[in-house]
């Protein structure tokens, strides 16, 4: 005759032939700065086209994209490649280059609508004439807009480990 197993009462240890589960393995150390800068580079390359693609299809700016695209180089930068001091900095280096390449990806767009060429053809063909559009209509928010995106990626990549 089996022994009677007494109800549950949230004690771990009441009942001495309580049956216990194994502890869950531990979490997998993500401390590879390497592949935390390229995981940070591919969100970069990523953030970059979306960034533009909206900016160039509303024909302006939005400060909170410029805070979404560092936010996801840091976050990707962490959740890869761990705690290491180096990556908020890597981090806001790459977002820093993904708003601005965002902000060429929307001048293209741009053009596109209002010209008779392809936005690779404007982008990769006239590339140093979309940087020169781009000096030229530089004002003081698209270097605030350069700058909220690599604080805000040196903080993703810092928060992200709490």
């Amino acid at each position: 005759m089996s022994q009677p197993v007494p109800p549950p009462t949230g004690n771990p240890f009441a009942g001495a032939d309580a049956q216990y589960a194994p502890a869950p393995p531990p979490a997998p150390v993500r401390d590879n700065v390497g592949l935390g800068i390229l995981a940070a580079f591919a969100a970069a390359l990523v953030a970059a086209g979306a960034y533009g693609g909206i900016g160039g299809a509303i024909e302006r700016e939005i400060g909170f994209a410029a805070v979404g695209v560092g936010f996801l180089v840091g976050f990707a930068a962490a959740k890869v490649g761990g705690r290491n001091p180096v990556l908020p900095v890597v981090s806001a280096v790459l977002a820093l280059g993904a708003v601005y390449l965002g902000q060429l990806v929307a001048i293209a767009v741009i053009f596109t609508k209002l010209g008779d060429l392809s936005f690779t053809q404007y982008f990769f063909d006239n590339f140093s004439d979309l940087t020169e559009v781009w000096k030229e209509a530089a004002d003081f928010m698209s270097y605030v807009f350069l700058a909220v995106g690599a604080a805000a990626a040196f903080a993703g990549a810092k928060k992200a480990h709490g």
